[in-house]
């Protein structure tokens, strides 16, 4: 895994190889969220530009997994590029928020995020989907990329479908309210500058 970052910038590119992806992933946190993202798998890309879209994270992603299995290998993988991107990208975590949540509504479902960048990864999902995919996409497979992203980034995340019917719309939900979330998180704090918001002193662990 190759791993690089540009000095003074909230920048950093990921390239992570294995047996059953290859992966590239670069990332600006003070961007305007465009992106050019392939992986391979519609629905999924899909999502992960609403990611960019709502965070403002610009984005750019290809992907080449072992799809003749199934979709997992590149949903996760991609999942731990984008959240070593971040954690990268973060640096020391100096003048952030720190913590946000959002309430994200689209037609009839609704869904709640909420985000700590503490440097101590955990994932709470409380999302249940009514069919085994959308399109062609394991619907399971939303949890197993904000799993991988969350640990990888070293974040805690909340996620939670308050209520909803069409599945399509859960999923999308869950993707723009850590969107939403996640800008508001990582954005400067102009009562703290330079300042890591933690009485422990730091936000890596």
């Amino acid at each position: 895994m190759a791993v690089t970052r540009k000095s003074g910038a909230r920048k950093a590119k990921i390239e992570r190889k294995t047996n059953e992806t290859d992966i590239s992933v670069s990332i600006n946190l003070d961007g305007t969220g465009k992106y050019e993202i392939t992986t391979g798998i519609g629905f999924f890309d899909h999502m992960l530009e609403q990611l960019s879209r709502h965070s403002l994270i610009d984005i750019n992603i290809t992907a080449k997994g072992d799809l003749h299995i199934d979709d997992h290998h590149t949903a996760e993988d991609t999942g731990i590029a984008i959240g070593q991107a971040l954690a990268k990208a973060l640096g020391d975590r100096k003048g952030i928020n720190r913590y946000a949540s959002f309430d994200l509504p689209m037609d009839e479902a609704l869904t709640r995020a909420a985000i700590d960048v503490s440097g101590r990864p955990y994932l709470i999902w409380n999302v249940k989907f009514t069919r085994d995919k959308v399109g062609t996409f394991d619907t399971e497979l939303v949890r197993e990329f904000f799993h991988a992203f969350a640990q990888n980034a070293g974040i805690t995340l909340h996620v939670e479908n308050i209520y909803g019917e069409n599945n399509h719309h859960i999923a999308e939900t869950c993707f723009k309210a850590v969107a939403r979330a996640l800008r508001k998180a990582i954005e400067s704090d102009p009562r703290q500058a330079g300042v890591i918001p933690s009485t422990k002193g730091t936000l890596n662990g």
